[in-house]
């Protein structure tokens, strides 16, 4: 017995690394020209799943900021609120100020700052991509110091990182003038957050509060921003309160359609809900590339939301959509049968009902629902 109970907690030791799936490794740098301490953080089911393609995430003080961002990168992707993404830290607890380091003159990285700035984007995010399976889709972290750095990219034509998670950044002076014309003139979709608390200093507040003002009067398509300012964090616990802020706001489309969504969003909409729909999952695959199947939950919101319209002329797009989703299951064969039974074609209803036998049920449809409408049908129009 206590041989059966050693086995199973050391198999469920085995399982929770694999499910976490964190690795350490020793970086030699030459643009540095020593070394450096990452972590990684696989995805679950990185190993199982050759076909699969993955977000990065690279985390700027990586001594106490990689914890938090890999868990909450975990849970929600765990949620499928955010795709699973690879999270990658940087550990800098000797080094922070010399690679933060900017020039007095033009606040642009100079000496040991420049060569930090070529190392993520020369050295680490290439090293990454080529090692591991990874989609065109970067998010920079950091905090204070580390958090003015992650700017410097939206700087080039082409910037490495397409979101920034800014938390209570220390900004160097001309960096209130860089960042809002850099972002005003994005030419594709940017993802930037931006946050502080309270109990910052003086000067993040101040610089923080300014920044705040100067981006959200950009007018760029482009531009997807969001700010939060907490109270009661401190300056060091303030990541814990704003990373989760962050990816849901950052990842919004790529989440299920909620209760709010649906009712403030879908009832209200001008274009076919099926339509929008789709283009919210175009948008997954041409934001994140990903091409994500469409859920269970948001097939439902569209068809609550035909049927409280009573625009069951859509019904039959859902249809053809949920057919090409689920082909093995009733959902779109339900969607056509309410199509045809609401536009006037009785006997293709109940023939499309009665074709669920040979189908898996799914979402609460089932078999029996099914032949129940079509023997309704056949008995108000005798056929």
């Amino acid at each position: 017995m206590k041989k059966l109970i050693l086995f199973v907690f050391l198999f469920s030791l085995t399982f929770v690394n694999i499910e976490a799936q964190v690795k350490y490794e020793t970086f030699e740098s030459s643009k540095l020209g020593e070394t450096r301490q990452i972590k990684i953080q696989l995805p679950r089911g990185y190993d199982s799943n050759n076909d699969k393609s993955y977000p990065i995430f690279i985390v700027l003080d990586g001594d106490y900021l990689f914890e938090a961002v890999a868990g909450n990168v975990d849970y929600y992707s765990y949620w499928e609120d955010m795709p699973e993404s690879i999270v990658v830290g940087v550990n800098q607890m000797d080094t922070r100020y010399d690679d933060c380091l900017y020039s007095e003159q033009n606040s642009l990285p100079v000496e040991t700052g420049a060569a930090f700035f070529e190392f993520i984007g020369q050295e680490l995010v290439p090293y990454i991509e080529k090692t591991f399976r990874t989609v065109n889709f970067r998010v920079a972290v950091g905090h204070g110091l580390t958090a003015n750095l992650i700017n410097y990219y939206l700087l080039k034509p082409q910037p490495l990182f397409q979101g920034y998670i800014a938390v209570s950044p220390e900004l160097a002076p001309g960096m209130l003038d860089y960042i809002p014309e850099g972002l005003s003139k994005a030419e594709s979709k940017i993802f930037y957050y931006l946050a502080n608390t309270d109990n910052d200093g003086s000067s993040i507040k101040k610089m923080t509060n300014t920044l705040n003002t100067d981006i959200a009067a950009l007018d760029n398509k482009n531009l997807v921003y969001n700010f939060d300012s907490f109270e009661g964090p401190s300056h060091y616990s303030v990541p814990t309160h704003a990373i989760p802020n962050a990816i849901e706001k950052m990842f919004h489309v790529f989440q299920p359609i909620s209760k709010k969504e649906y009712k403030e969003t879908i009832l209200e909409l001008q274009i076919s809900p099926v339509l929008y729909l789709q283009e919210k999952y175009e948008s997954i695959n041409q934001l994140f590339g990903i091409d994500k199947k469409i859920l269970i939950n948001d097939f439902k919101a569209i068809s609550a939301a035909i049927e409280k319209n009573e625009l069951y002329e859509y019904y039959e797009d859902l249809g053809k959509l949920a057919r090409k989703a689920y082909p093995e299951t009733l959902l779109g064969t339900y969607y056509m049968a309410r199509f045809y039974e609401e536009t006037g074609e009785p006997k293709k209803a109940m023939r499309t009902y009665q074709s669920a036998y040979t189908l898996k049920e799914i979402a609460g449809v089932t078999k029996d629902e099914m032949l129940e409408k079509a023997n309704l049908i056949k008995e108000d129009f005798g056929y």
